[in-house]
């Protein structure tokens, strides 16, 4: 049975700075260090209903927003943007499906549908730009770049499952907008999905779990497969996968309640599996470079990690609230457990 407080999506922004939850009584964003509550937004109080997905754009007044929950005020085929500054929804954007996720960058909005995705101008004279269609997309899997280079990408599963696309969206009209380069990131369907903050490398999943792929998607150069880190052997769900903001180090969550670390700028210090006694011979498994540290949080529990402002400490946030903090050192050796709250207790403007 559904409660008002019960948590319906969570997010960080941009820079993992703050998180934002959709939730049946509302809207409440978090600084993430240290873990303060800094808005709330009531469902009555402030008009907003219960709400399916809140997506922040980095630390500004603007809230994406798709109804859903017990309270809804529109249908969920629509997405409205909050501004906090004038505490009133300034812009509505319809369409003909329900919106499964929303991403926003200081100069782009956009909207994931079931097979389509399509992109506006943002914030001022909002005008659709591009469509691009997908394979069935349930999860909302899209990843917009918040560089302000001259070209700006957009990364989103292909019509093939299994396959990605890379888009340049930074020109303003669709007829000149250069082709998605389209590439084979996994055999299976893809789960989840991680552009890095120089836009230039993308992580992936399948619905396997076992395998996150990292592919070099500078539009400079050819997309390639750079670096192939192995979660496990056996199926899991991933919930989430980040890079640290200097791109060293690689998290990821799942349904195993194992947080998985990998470091990126010295890969030996990640772990290798010896097989020589379990009777294996896949190239792939050797291949492949496990984490170099891991944590455990309760398995039942859908999750979301990203780094903190030391890139040497990885942040996880739960669905029912729980916050953890966990550092470790460069070699991997150790990972130790910082801090534990839950958010959801918290008061506005109070921090642990």
């Amino acid at each position: 049975m559904s409660t008002s407080n019960e948590v319906l999506s969570l997010k960080f922004n941009q820079n993992f700075g703050c998180f934002v939850c959709g939730m049946n009584d509302g809207i409440r964003v978090f600084n993430t260090e240290p873990l303060v509550e800094k808005l709330y937004l009531n469902k009555d109080t402030d008009k907003v209903g219960s709400v399916a997905i809140a997506e922040m754009l980095d630390r500004t007044n603007l809230i994406a927003v798709v109804s859903g929950g017990n309270f809804p005020i529109i249908a969920p085929n629509s997405v409205l943007i909050w501004d906090d500054h004038l505490k009133e929804f300034i812009l509505e954007f319809t369409f003909k499906s329900k919106v499964f996720a929303v991403k926003m960058s200081s100069k782009k909005l956009v909207v994931v549908l079931h097979n389509k995705i399509h992109v506006f101008s943002f914030p001022n004279n909002s005008q659709k730009l591009f469509t691009f269609n997908t394979c069935d997309n349930p999860k909302g899997l899209c990843e917009l770049s918040t560089t302000d280079d001259d070209c700006q990408l957009l990364c989103f599963p292909a019509v093939k499952p299994g396959f990605m696309q890379v888009a340049d969206i930074s020109l303003a009209e669709e007829s000149a907008s250069k082709c998605p380069r389209i590439f084979q990131a996994h055999k299976h369907e893809i789960a989840c999905i991680a552009l890095d903050h120089s836009s230039h490398r993308l992580a992936t999943a399948s619905l396997e779990g076992t395998l996150i792929r990292i592919f070099e998607v500078n539009p400079k150069n050819e997309i390639k497969q750079l670096i192939e880190l192995r979660r496990g052997m056996d199926t899991a769900l991933l919930y989430s996968i980040n890079f640290s903001r200097d791109g060293g180090y690689l998290c990821a969550s799942s349904n195993k309640g194992t947080v998985h670390i990998y470091n990126l700028q010295d890969p030996h210090f990640n772990r290798q599996l010896k097989l020589a006694n379990l009777g294996l011979n896949s190239s792939n498994l050797f291949d492949a470079r496990y984490s170099m540290c891991t944590f455990q949080i309760p398995c039942e529990l859908p999750c979301v990690c990203a780094f903190g402002e030391n890139c040497n400490s990885v942040i996880c946030i739960c669905v029912n609230g729980s916050y953890y903090k966990y550092i470790f050192s460069n070699d991997g050796k150790t990972c130790t457990r910082d801090s534990y709250e839950n958010f959801l207790d918290l008061c506005l403007g109070s921090d642990f």
